[in-house]
Formats: structure tokens, C-alpha cells, sequence
């Protein structure tokens, strides 16, 4: 058996005390910290949003995967684009005992995210589309607030000659 020179401890000693760290830093995440997860206790379910900006709009996307277009739910009020949903149990129902879980790691349950919007979008042309699991949602922004080229006119009578 080796051991690390600065602590004498074996490497086996070490290697068991980071497993045991990383199974309890999965049981929290996965809700299963204090007890057994079930459906009396919400689950923290937020899926993944990317926001950015582009020339025209402001794009938001995220993945949600194995929800049914009928469980999103986009809505667009004082410069705030809420996201909610539901996503239903990942396993079947067991049948009088018949079901054995191994592994129960994706989550269920509501979620509801919200992004706070700058004041120069365009609320009534918000689109929103759904494919593949991953919501696709664009807000454009005001004519008033995109970039435009100001032409500089040139008086004549302003204008200075040079004598020589």
C-alpha cells in the first residue's frame, strides 16, 4: 500500500473519503439529502437558460427536455419573460411492488424561471417555438432602440475656404 509523503495517509484512505464526499454531494443534489425523495416533497427542478442578445432581439433558450408542448407556459409582463412548466414522473408507476429502481436521476415536477427584460422590447412580437426539446424564445427589440446611421449635412455657407 503507497501512502502520499506529506500526510502518511494510504491513498485507499483517501480515495474511500472522496467517494463518500461525492456520494453525499449527489444525495443533495438530487433531493435525496434528508430521506428517501418522493412526491410529497418538491423536487428543485431549473432547467438550463441561455440569454443573449442580438442585433435585433433578445433570444432565450431552454431545455426542456421530455415535456409536452401543452406544459410550457410563456408569459410576457412589465419587461419580465416568465417561463413555467411541468414536467410529469420519469418512471412508471410501479405496480404492486413490480417496479425496482437502480437509478432515479432526472427530475419532475413544476419549474419556473424569469428574466428581466431591458424596456426597449418589443412585447406584442414575441415568438416562441418549440423543437426538439429546447424552447426557443425571441424577443425582438423597439425600432427606436436599434442602432441607425445619422447623416451629417454640410452647410455651404459654413464652409471656410482656404486662400493660397
Amino acid at each position: 500500500m503507497s501512502t502520499n509523503p506529506t500526510t502518511n495517509y494510504p491513498f485507499d484512505a483517501i480515495f474511500d473519503r472522496m467517494l463518500g464526499l461525492s456520494r453525499q454531494m449527489d444525495n443533495a443534489f438530487s433531493g435525496r439529502a434528508f430521506g428517501t425523495a418522493n412526491a410529497t416533497r418538491p423536487q428543485l427542478w431549473l432547467p438550463p437558460v441561455d440569454t443573449y442578445e442580438t442585433e435585433h432581439a433578445f433570444v432565450i433558450e431552454a431545455d426542456l427536455p421530455g415535456l409536452h408542448q401543452e406544459n410550457i407556459d410563456v408569459h410576457f409582463e412589465q419587461g419580465t419573460l416568465t417561463l413555467t412548466g411541468r414536467r410529469g414522473p420519469t418512471l412508471p408507476a410501479a405496480e404492486q411492488g413490480k417496479l425496482r429502481v437502480y437509478s432515479s436521476e432526472r427530475l419532475s415536477g413544476a419549474f419556473s424561471r424569469s428574466i428581466r427584460l431591458p424596456e426597449y422590447v418589443d412585447g406584442e412580437k414575441i415568438e416562441a417555438t418549440y423543437s426538439n426539446g429546447v424552447l426557443t424564445v425571441r424577443v425582438p427589440k423597439l425600432a427606436a432602440a436599434l442602432p441607425r446611421k445619422i447623416s451629417v449635412a454640410v452647410n455651404a455657407s459654413d464652409a471656410k475656404q482656404i486662400q493660397g
